[in-house]
């Protein structure tokens, strides 16, 4: 079943680099008290995700963070290291937590994970993004297949 606006964001361990290498963080410590965007994709490096998604929320950071957001964080279905040398390369610098769902256990947990086996990607994220405040889910926008119209950081701002 999807997560639903409403309903509470499942408690469920992810990882980030840290200054030693990986280290793991539990949705709660990223959620709880706390007002945040989250986007996910389907793959680091990927086209559509290094061109315009999290590109996106790079350029809008500000804005983002001036509606009152405590933490703008990415999420993928790759490792840490994945994630932190793509934040690198997109100079994320500390403006959004790079999120590593490995072994897409957040993803599944949520109903937002997709298999993308047949084309050789195995199972992934949806596309989407979502506004949670103090864990709960206010804003929920999923694209409806291989568009990028609805979890662009434009659309995000507008909804702030």
């Amino acid at each position: 079943m999807t997560i639903s606006v409403g309903d509470k964001i499942p408690s469920v361990e992810l990882a980030m680099m840290g200054h030693d290498g990986p280290e793991t963080i539990n949705t709660d410590d990223i959620f709880s008290g706390k007002k945040v965007v989250l986007f996910a994709l389907p793959g680091a490096f990927t086209p559509t995700c290094s061109a315009a998604h999290l590109p996106g929320f790079v350029v809008h950071h500000d804005a983002i963070k001036a509606k009152g957001v405590d933490t703008i964080a990415c999420l993928s279905v790759n490792d840490a290291w994945v994630m932190d040398a793509w934040g690198k390369a997109q100079n994320v610098e500390n403006n959004i937590l790079m999120l590593a769902d490995g072994s897409g256990n957040f993803t599944s947990a949520v109903g937002l994970d997709v298999d993308l086996t047949a084309r050789h990607f195995g199972v992934r994220s949806q596309r989407y993004a979502m506004i949670v405040e103090d864990g709960v889910v206010s804003h929920l926008n999923v694209e409806d297949g291989p568009v990028f119209e609805v979890s662009n950081a434009e659309t995000i701002l507008k909804l702030l």
